[in-house]
């Protein structure tokens, strides 16, 4: 009994402070020194709630950007089902999943000079990514700007304007934000 008490009282404490303590200051703390990252990085355009940042999103309309393809299961871009396609490279349905996305981005972007970027026919380890490359959303710039009647420059422009650049060259790639780069499109007005 006496070496019980002593381990149930520790058992107590600990978990108190990994269970209670750590987890309500770790948020707080979160909430103080990043107040929009901890609130899920929410676009909100005109008290309406537009998505997350950090969250790709479906766009099918030709005036839109697509993003990568989603993996996740239960439809496309579902949050609570993160995952990658687990497909090896050497495996035939990637292939044939490739191919098809090869062949659907060319019919729906015909004046767009081969090849397809890469980021736009492989989905993200996640399935979620809410980025492309800037190569990538140069490519569908001009079905975007020929579905909205906008010049060709000012979509550029703002594809140019919603790239993100790393602080130092060697910590990462260019990206666009897709749902950012819409929300752009959609605050310009059309002729």
């Amino acid at each position: 009994m006496s070496q019980l008490r002593p381990a149930v009282l520790l058992m107590i404490l600990l978990t108190l402070i990994t269970g209670a303590v750590y987890p309500l200051l770790t948020g707080a703390l979160g909430q103080w020194w990043f107040p929009d990252q901890a609130q899920g990085s929410l676009l909100d355009i005109g008290g309406e709630i537009r998505g997350s940042s950090l969250i790709g999103q479906s766009f099918v309309r030709p005036e839109y950007f697509q993003g990568r393809p989603s993996a996740t299961s239960d439809g496309s871009y579902n949050a609570l089902a993160s995952s990658g396609s687990n497909l090896a490279a050497s495996n035939p349905a990637l292939d044939t999943a490739i191919k098809q996305r090869v062949a659907d981005l060319r019919a729906a972007n015909p004046l767009a000079a081969p090849p397809v970027p890469v980021d736009l026919v492989t989905a993200s380890g996640s399935g979620l990514d809410p980025d492309i490359s800037p190569a990538a959303a140069q490519w569908q710039a001009q079905r975007v700007a020929t579905a909205r009647r906008l010049p060709l420059e000012q979509v550029q422009r703002l594809i140019e304007e919603n790239t993100s650049r790393p602080p130092l060259y060697f910590l990462g790639d260019p990206t666009v934000n897709v749902l950012e780069l819409n929300i752009a499109l959609d605050s310009v007005p059309r002729p």
